[in-house]
């Protein structure tokens, strides 16, 4: 049976949201970021929801993630592909190209991190070991060539706790650590994904160089990088469906 695709999309990419007027949803969680709405791909419908609210209102730590997982779980999503701008650490990319990456770490803190929260009178504890799907991973690089899009296979995403960007010295932690990417918004998200058996998996547009990296600013980075990144991932999602 052909797999239902949920979308949910980041910073630099609300306008895809702009379909029908959208589903409101409730959950046992609460109302997601913001209506669900279902967009058009070829012949291939798709839900979509814009992870920061509509109008871009909702900060990374505020973001109800478990109600926005569980929404798309309940409207029939099989699997979900997630949109995320990221900064680069690593030499892995530059400004204005994307990646899958296939590993996270996270360094969030104070969010509701799952749905095993001791009032279902049951615990689970998902195998994490690969964060993403595997599958879905290469059916988006697959996608990406098909699209001649230079995509990375691979890298570590990094979750911080946001609003706030990161310093220097924190970034150069996360190279230690292993990151090649930092972002604020895969973590819990991923981790629920897995809780409620979704299939996951992340586009990373890499907007800017991460904190100490760059030549310039960071805000003019991703002024000046995040068209690129954008029209890659459209390019690619474009070639996703066309082989659904």
């Amino acid at each position: 049976m052909a797999s239902t695709f949920a979308l949910i999309i980041g910073s630099g990419l609300e306008h895809l949201g702009d379909g029908d007027a959208g589903s409101e949803v409730e959950t046992a969680y609460g109302l997601p970021s913001a209506p669900v709405h279902r967009l058009r791909f070829g012949d291939q419908q798709v839900l979509s929801l814009a992870r920061h609210g509509e109008g871009h209102a909702l900060p990374p730590h505020i973001i109800n993630y478990r109600a926005n997982v569980v929404a798309l779980k309940i409207l029939g999503a099989d699997a979900i592909i997630a949109l995320n701008t990221v900064g680069v650490i690593t030499s892995v990319r530059e400004a204005g190209q994307i990646a899958v990456p296939d590993q996270l770490l996270d360094y969030t803190w104070g969010r509701e991190q799952t749905i095993y929260d001791g009032r279902r009178g049951v615990v689970g504890h998902i195998d994490f070991t690969q964060p993403f799907s595997n599958d879905l991973r290469q059916r988006l690089l697959s996608a990406a060539a098909n699209a001649g899009v230079d995509c990375y296979d691979g890298g570590t995403y990094a979750t911080t706790q946001g609003p706030r960007l990161e310093t220097a010295a924190e970034i150069d932690r996360l190279e230690r650590d292993g990151a090649d990417y930092v972002g604020m918004t895969a973590m819990p998200e991923a981790a629920i994904a897995r809780e409620v058996g979704l299939d996951y998996a992340c586009i990373a547009m890499v907007v800017n160089r991460a904190a100490g990296r760059g030549n310039v600013p960071i805000h003019a980075d991703v002024e000046a990088s995040t068209s690129d990144a954008r029209n890659a991932t459209i390019s690619t999602l474009h070639a996703f469906f066309s082989k659904v």
